[in-house]
């Protein structure tokens, strides 16, 4: 990275910048090495192994067997390994977790790897400038290529229209991007929600099954792959149209504390969601992502304790059918 100070915030910049880059420094990254790596990865994530390769990095997620998302991560193919992110704060618990299962497949390891490195990016211009002629090929979210210095990925675009990437700098030292187009992380996560994509905390790690999380609408749940742990679960909330809650986006204008992380949404007196991330913008106002019911989500809401803020619906990038399924049943 250039030797520029990363920027010092609690808060993200309102509105987001158009571009800029910054270190997803609350991140690591995980190597999985070995002749069991796609057959142990298989047994245990949403993705079809099969397809994660040189040009397609999809997400996915890793659930107990009540199918509850314990990790959700993207896959990332790098010659006979697979790269996988994972959050800063769950990465011991996630790793100690898959090592019970890695056990079984002599001569596979999984380590992390400390001279990989993590970089969003907003815009297309920056994205441009590492991947020159290559940029042709990033089409749609997952979409990747490999460059000199490491691997390219689309990411899904804010609901806005800001589009968004994820370098994976796989060969260590600095790359060179402006020092003046560097951003916080806060800033990143903004993006994130603003995306519709959500992330684990160790407060909601277990809450919920990948489709509460809108995870099948960021390409991170596949529905034709053989079994793997939590699949049974996760497999009849799709084909039975069982999901009865989904992930939606908010914004308060004004909000002297920031909902945490697993803490009640409320429609009156009655709790009828769960905060997953929120962000607080330097104007003053916040942005969230909630786990809600769909019955209570066209209700006014608001934070746990916090009964005088009411949350604006905002929209995101992708459709939720399931909505209008589950509207549909209650009836």
């Amino acid at each position: 990275m250039t030797d520029t100070d990363s920027p010092v915030s609690a808060v993200a910049d309102f509105p987001l910048p158009n571009s800029g880059w910054a270190v997803l420094d609350d991140r690591v990254v995980v190597r999985i090495s070995g002749p069991g790596t796609d057959k142990f990865l298989q047994g245990q994530f949403s993705q079809n192994l099969d397809e994660v390769t040189p040009d397609r990095s999809p997400r996915a997620a890793a659930a107990t067997p009540k199918g509850r998302a314990y990790c959700l991560t993207r896959m990332v193919r790098a010659g006979d390994d697979i790269l996988m992110d994972f959050p800063s704060e769950l990465a011991d618990d996630i790793i100690s977790h898959l090592r019970k299962y890695l056990m079984l497949f002599r001569g596979t390891t999984m380590e992390l790897v400390q001279e990989t490195s993590i970089v969003g990016i907003l815009g297309n211009e920056l994205a441009e400038k590492l991947a020159e002629t290559a940029m042709g090929s990033l089409r749609e979210p997952g979409d990747s290529c490999l460059l000199r210095d490491g691997i390219l990925v689309k990411t899904q675009s804010t609901a806005e229209g800001t589009a968004r990437f994820e370098f994976w700098h796989t060969r260590g030292g600095e790359i060179t991007l402006p020092a003046s187009d560097r951003m916080s992380v806060e800033d990143w996560q903004a993006s994130e929600i603003a995306a519709g994509v959500a992330s684990l905390t160790a407060a909601t790690q277990e809450s919920f099954v990948p489709q509460m999380l809108n995870w099948q609408h960021v390409g991170g749940v596949h529905f034709k792959k053989g079994c793997y742990t939590g699949q049974e679960v996760i497999a009849r909330m799709h084909f039975l149209g069982q999901l009865k809650k989904s992930l939606f986006r908010f914004r308060a204008e004004e909000a002297k504390e920031l909902p945490a992380p697993g803490s009640a949404l409320f429609a009156g007196e009655r709790s009828v969601g769960e905060v997953v991330n929120s962000i607080r913008y330097r104007n003053g106002s916040m942005e969230l992502l909630a786990v809600v019911r769909h019955d209570a989500a066209d209700t006014p809401l608001h934070p746990e304790g916090l009964p005088k803020v009411v949350l604006e619906p905002l929209p995101l990038p992708y459709s939720v059918p399931e909505r209008e399924k589950s509207a549909q049943s209650d009836t």
